[in-house]
């Protein structure tokens, strides 16, 4: 240093400015990971700061011991509360923060007589750091300096030996402290995954695991690096004996797996699909088919279950257009069909799942609504697959996302009703708008026209007509979530059959249901929640 004086407590303080806040990472535990850089900090600083729990032993000491002097002044940051309860008048972040405050200043105080401060923290100092309580108090008054250290995460994956995530998978980092739904959501949502914080949060985190379908892929490490150090699996944990510094870790699921693959009909060495006479054998191992709904577009729509499940599968069949909105993973084999094969797609399905593998139907919007779900259920009732497990998952339907966007025309009682004749004759579709059109009921109408289908929509407002006014606001929504998606209301008496095709959606209101203009120029769609009384 440049202009040093000794203090009145026997350090060198710098009477050229003030001193400079170094936040240190000083790895997972083992003292030889840490970083050269961390050791070249701490031999170089006047004081050593570091936090402990109010029984004064610090982790991040303990790793640090054989490079402290005894000329470093120690400041010792001893939480006054941890997990337990206080009767400060702020409560426990009340406490949290008023110990932070008086921490700061205490270091602050160093600084401002020109000593080094290096506040040393295990892992990563920004990483769930206490360090970073420090860093938001006194970053922007001193020259500071982070060093980043070799966090948990990294070395329970190496201790694991199990790759973290590998090419496009999302790894994503979770604290135990969480809410069950919200950590079972999450875990179900994401690829790979690791969760910190266990200790009391363990039955939690357990059950979330379990919940979400990653039990048996979960891993737990305790102390990596440190001694008393243990991997196992998470299934065989016992909760009493989880402390603090343990995580459970979710590994890459394709590290160890083949390339992806896309199956075609007659392929040699693919499972049967549409079209080839190869039979299935079955397996020993049972697996099992999910019928998963991915909304009317991309994965904005998906349901975190959904995302869950189809990263967990082996296999995924579905129509082509259905297919091509989830992303290719190494390891899966994909069996794309044309539109109008939905029975030979739940046989190939089932019969894939009769092999042990684990399959994934994908169907659009909602798997039950018109879609792919009964054609799953229809097959597995009859023989040989009643044993294969079936589910299903929901997804955002049509209806509702095109409703979503005009406003809320379904927010009172409506009907789904489908146009197409292709499986069902127009005498029947036309009783069925009579019977919902005569009790006033808001339609969704799937499926109104196509290239071979016309009629149909004229043919449907004629009928409204007997029981609708004119002025009944029709919601024209075509491609919802797509690239060319656009959302059009015009009055019962205007619907143009022209501007009906099969990727539109109408939505006809009943007599209660209002169309407004507001000030910026939108129009918006709702029906009351309200009935009026007769």
């Amino acid at each position: 240093m440049s202009e040093q004086q000794a203090t009145g407590d026997g350090s060198v303080a710098n009477t050229a400015g003030p001193g400079r806040l170094y936040g240190v990472g000083l790895g997972p535990g083992d003292p030889s990971l840490m970083t050269v850089r961390a050791v070249q900090v701490i031999d170089r600083a006047d004081v050593i700061a570091y936090h402990s729990a109010r029984h004064g032993r610090s982790i991040a000491r303990s790793i640090a011991a054989e490079h402290l002097r005894a000329d470093h002044i120690e400041e010792a940051l001893v939480y006054p509360v941890t997990t337990e309860s206080t009767d400060h008048p702020g409560g426990y972040r009340g406490a949290l923060d008023e110990f932070y405050e008086s921490a700061a200043a205490r270091l602050a105080a160093h600084l401002d007589a020109g000593r080094t401060v290096a506040v040393i923290s295990e892992g990563d100092p920004l990483f769930y750091g206490s360090y970073q309580h420090m860093h938001k108090r006194l970053a922007h008054r001193y020259p500071t300096e982070v060093i980043p250290g070799v966090t948990s995460i990294s070395a329970a994956a190496a201790r694991l030996g199990k790759p973290l995530a590998e090419a496009d998978e999302v790894l994503t980092i979770l604290p135990g402290t969480l809410p069950e739904e919200e950590l079972t959501a999450r875990l179900a949502s994401t690829d790979t995954a690791v969760v910190m914080k266990l200790g009391r949060t363990f039955p939690t985190v357990r059950r979330a695991m379990e919940r979400s379908g990653r039990l048996p892929e979960a891993h737990y490490v305790e102390r990596a690096t440190m001694s008393g150090e243990r991997t196992q699996k998470l299934a065989d944990i016992d909760a009493e004996t989880v402390p603090y510094f343990s995580v459970t870790v979710v590994p890459s699921r394709i590290a160890d797996l083949p390339p992806a693959t896309t199956a075609t009909p007659g392929t040699p060495g693919t499972p049967a699909t549409p079209g080839s006479d190869e039979p299935a054998a079955p397996s020993d191992e049972t697996g099992e088919v999910v019928v998963i709904g991915t909304g009317p577009a991309g994965p904005l729509w998906l349901t975190p279950e959904s995302r869950g499940a189809l990263a967990a599968a082996e296999d995924l069949v579905g129509y082509t257009t259905y297919l091509d909105r989830v992303p290719l993973r190494p390891g899966q084999r994909r069996h794309a069909s044309d539109n109008k094969v939905e029975s030979e797609r739940a046989e190939l399905a089932l019969d894939l799942a009769r092999r042990g593998r684990r399959v994934a139907v994908v169907s659009g919007g909602d798997p039950g609504i018109f879609a792919m779900a009964t054609a799953v259920l229809e097959v597995a009732s009859q023989d040989p697959y009643r044993a294969i497990p079936v589910r299903v998952l929901p997804g955002v339907t049509a209806a509702n996302a095109a409703a979503a966007r005009a406003g809320a025309p379904l927010g009172h009682d409506y009907a789904v009703i489908s146009l197409s004749d292709r499986l069902k004759p127009w005498e029947v579709i036309a009783e069925r708008l009579h019977a919902a059109a005569s009790a006033d009921l808001a339609l969704a109408l799937y499926n109104p026209g196509s290239r071979s289908r016309t009629w149909q929509v004229g043919k449907t407002r004629e009928l409204l007509l007997e029981h609708r006014a004119p002025d009944t606001p029709v919601i024209l929504a075509r491609d919802i979530g797509g690239p060319e998606e656009s959302v059009r209301t015009v009055h019962l008496a205007d619907l143009d059959p022209l501007q009906v095709d099969m990727r539109t959606l109408l939505i006809v209101g009943s007599s209660q249901t209002q169309a407004v203009r507001r000030d910026d120029g939108t129009e918006i769609v709702w029906t009351p929640r309200r009935y009026p009384e007769k």
